[in-house]
């Protein structure tokens, strides 16, 4: 007997798992000491938690982000079954676009305001911050508080304010999610499409890590605003030669790139069709 598993479920879900395999994938190229933004000594030395404090972290915001999703796709849901239709693909691509630029309002203000008012910095912001040399599978090491108005709440505004369907929104969280975990990656790789095409990548936010650079840098995910940021918007890392050598295969790697980028689609692709026609 066949059974479905609703949109709702996999839009709750699929981002989830994205996560930890993008995060996954940086984690095997950790080796790659001459595109790291900082050594591997640095790392261990300048981060204030371990790794296993940094996971169980993580898994305990994505508790409260599953909370969040199954009640609002409930309060969404006009209960008859059905499936909302979807939109043409310009009409998407629009909902994509109103999306990305909604979240990063939302975490634009509020990220800088947790910077601004020592109380939230001290007591929920600065636990981000204990990860001064980032790295993938931090990306969402916060407070629970910060989890829930930052990246929640600004999801929750993204989707209702776009008008997306649940639908639109697995492949829509799930490539917000891709890009938030580049940008703590670490690496500087050649042939990387998100430094191709986003001046806000992982040597922009880097440098809002490091001591230097905690009072600017505010924008995520997407774009790039704010004065502040302008004045260190050079997309170049925290190491003294401007972000990794350009040294290596860079077409080769970024051959690589697309391979990956059509495997973490095809990922989300396969797992949304398989689960439905099961």
């Amino acid at each position: 007997m066949a059974f479905g598993v609703s949109d709702d479920l996999l839009g709750t879900f699929v981002p989830i798992v994205v996560y930890w395999i993008y995060s996954g994938m940086y984690v095997m190229l950790g080796g790659l000491n001459n595109y790291r933004l900082h050594t591997k000594a640095e790392e261990d030395t300048k981060n204030l938690v371990s790794k296993g404090t940094v996971v169980k972290g993580v898994l305990l915001q994505q508790v409260f982000q599953i909370a969040v999703c199954l009640i609002l796709f409930t309060l969404v849901n006009d209960g008859t079954g059905v499936v909302p239709p979807q939109p043409p693909l310009l009409v998407i691509a629009g909902q994509f676009l109103i999306g990305m630029v909604v979240i990063d309002t939302w975490q634009y203000f509020m990220h800088r305001y947790m910077h601004i008012n020592k109380f939230l910095y001290r007591h929920i912001h600065s636990k981000h911050h204990s990860l001064v040399v980032p790295y993938s599978f931090g990306a969402l090491y916060n407070h629970p508080l910060e989890g829930l108005l930052l990246d929640t709440v600004g999801g929750v505004l993204s989707f209702l304010l776009s008008g997306m369907t649940p639908r639109t929104s697995i492949f829509f969280f799930s490539f917000a999610t891709v890009k938030t975990v580049d940008d703590h990656c670490g690496l500087w790789l050649p042939g990387n499409l998100f430094h191709l095409f986003f001046n806000n990548n992982s040597a922009y936010h880097d440098i809002h890590h490091q001591l230097y650079g905690n009072k600017y840098n505010f924008s995520q995910p997407f774009f790039v605003a704010g004065p502040r940021d302008a004045a260190r918007s050079n997309g170049q890392g925290s190491r003294d030669f401007g972000g990794a050598p350009k040294t290596g295969l860079p077409i080769r790697t970024l051959y690589i790139y697309i391979y990956i980028y059509i495997y973490i689609y095809m990922i989300v692709c396969f797992t949304y069709y398989a689960l439905k026609c099961i």
